[in-house]
């Protein structure tokens, strides 16, 4: 990846796919949001997160990459070779994608943590922005990124699987449950998956965060039996 400045140069001569507001597509609006706090902060982009975000939450282990002392608590990550089905390494944990600083801190998907410092979030999340006695983003601001964003215009032409957004909608940077399909479909959820194999969601409706962190990334944009398990033992779990 080029440095910030360089790969919003790339971008900006694409031709437009659509007309803006006329489809929803994931993940280059949130790279572009990157650029766009950075430059709008005057700092690069992992500093106004650890000042903003990661320092207020006791974020200790969340960045860009990972310290040299710390690579042996980094997980190697795995891909399953669709022909075969075995698994074969990805990304090591030492040379590999997080033993370095990046040369484009990616607003996407370019973070490594902890599951504790996930859990941190997703609670603060939860608590509508609030952190112990701290304010980290307004209740209003929360509640605006979990609301679905998007109109049926947008969804019909909009999608990661057929019929994804039958059942969900899209917030500001977060999946949002619109309607119940399943057990574990409750409205209101929130959250994402990580295509590397981790998952978020907090449930305003149960109080509750549930993280998964696996070292196998997803093969398709359908989420893998550990996924679908985790998430029916979790809601199974519920006793009221």
């Amino acid at each position: 990846m080029p440095a910030p400045d360089e790969w919003m140069r790339r971008l900006g001569q694409l031709p437009l796919m659509h007309q803006p507001g006329k489809q929803w597509m994931y993940n280059t609006g949130s790279d572009v949001l990157g650029v766009l706090i950075a430059r709008a902060s005057g700092q690069p982009l992992e500093t106004f997160l650890r000042e903003r975000l990661f320092e207020p939450l006791g974020m200790k282990d969340t960045g860009f990459s990972v310290p040299g002392a710390s690579l042996d608590r980094l997980a190697t990550s795995y891909w399953t070779d669709p022909t075969s089905g075995k698994l074969f390494v990805y990304d090591e944990a030492r040379g590999g994608q997080w033993s370095r600083e990046p040369a484009f801190p990616s607003g996407a998907g370019g973070l490594v943590s902890t599951i504790d410092d996930y859990l941190a979030f997703g609670q603060m999340m939860l608590s509508k922005g609030k952190h112990s006695s701290e304010r980290i983003l307004s209740r209003l601001s929360v509640e605006t990124m979990t609301t679905d964003q998007l109109t049926p215009e947008q969804k019909a032409v909009s999608g990661l699987i057929p019929g994804y957004f039958d059942s969900h909608g899209w917030g500001f940077g977060v999946s949002v449950v619109t309607r119940r399909d399943d057990i574990t479909s409750v409205p209101g959820r929130y959250g994402w998956d990580g295509g590397l194999g981790t998952s978020w969601y907090s449930d305003p409706r149960e109080e509750m965060v549930t993280i998964l962190m696996t070292q196998r990334a997803w093969t398709s944009p359908s989420p893998p039996n550990v996924c679908l398990d985790f998430w029916t033992s979790a809601y199974q779990a519920i006793d009221d």
